[in-house]
């Protein structure tokens, strides 16, 4: 059995390598553009079953992020970003729990032997994509920030000749914003890649059963993951618009 840790590509378009891991992200976002476009093309003031459920789901939503920020309006501000991040983090994730995801593809012959290409892969198993989304959750951090703040008072978080403590502390500061995206995307890609590794050894070793505990495990990781990854953004978000303590 072979596990490559970095995505396969299946074919080319203008010399660009389209990977296993993109074309799911594509078929991903397709997905989500339409979905959202159903759903809300067809919004009424008073609204029925299905609307009063979606309208449910996001109220519990923006009260979750309420709970981090402490401020409604900030939350409607940053909401459309972390509630994007939430859904399109937990889409991904779930993929690959798809039948055949990972599971169906071509095997090739190199100098390590027969490996499975397979067609489809998570994305969020593939450090590039949480990589891509980490960098976006960090420039809007910083963009927030600025505009809170202002780039004089933002600055001295990270800048400060006052005296040599506060010089150190403010390196600290700097480092600890580079660290945000190796820390949100090794975090990501560690825990999804890591089940997807489980749960091909789990159904290379045994059938029909016993892989289902395993599956709801999965299920529930993919979920927190995508909590994890859209609540620390709205915990970031509030930091940065505070103030550097003089």
């Amino acid at each position: 059995m072979h596990i490559s840790i970095k995505a396969e590509p299946l074919f080319h378009i203008f010399g660009l390598p389209i990977t296993n891991s993109l074309l799911v992200t594509w078929v991903v976002v397709v997905a989500l553009v339409l979905a959202s476009y159903f759903v809300t093309r067809r919004l009424t003031r008073i609204p029925g079953k299905a609307q009063n459920i979606i309208e449910t789901f996001f109220e519990l939503l923006l009260g979750l992020f309420d709970g981090v920020t402490g401020d409604r309006a900030l939350t409607k501000k940053i909401f459309p970003l972390v509630a994007t991040i939430f859904i399109s983090v937990l889409a991904v994730n779930w993929t690959g729990l798809f039948p055949g995801v990972g599971t169906i593809g071509i095997n090739e012959i190199g100098h390590e032997g027969t490996k499975l290409v397979p067609f489809l892969r998570a994305p969020s198993a593939d450090l590039n994509f949480t990589l891509g989304l980490s960098l976006i959750s960090v420039i809007m951090i910083q963009i927030w920030g600025i505009g809170a703040l202002g780039i004089g008072k933002y600055s001295k978080k990270f800048i400060s000749f006052k005296n040599p403590l506060s010089f150190f502390i403010g390196i600290l500061e700097l480092v600890s914003e580079f660290s945000k995206v190796i820390s949100f995307s090794f975090r990501l890609f560690g825990n999804i890649f890591a089940g997807e590794v489980l749960l091909t050894v789990i159904l290379s070793l045994t059938y029909y059963i016993v892989p289902v505990p395993f599956l709801m495990l999965e299920l529930f990781v993919g979920l927190i993951q995508a909590l994890v990854f859209s609540l620390l953004t709205a915990v970031f978000v509030t930091l940065a618009r505070q103030e550097a303590h003089e």
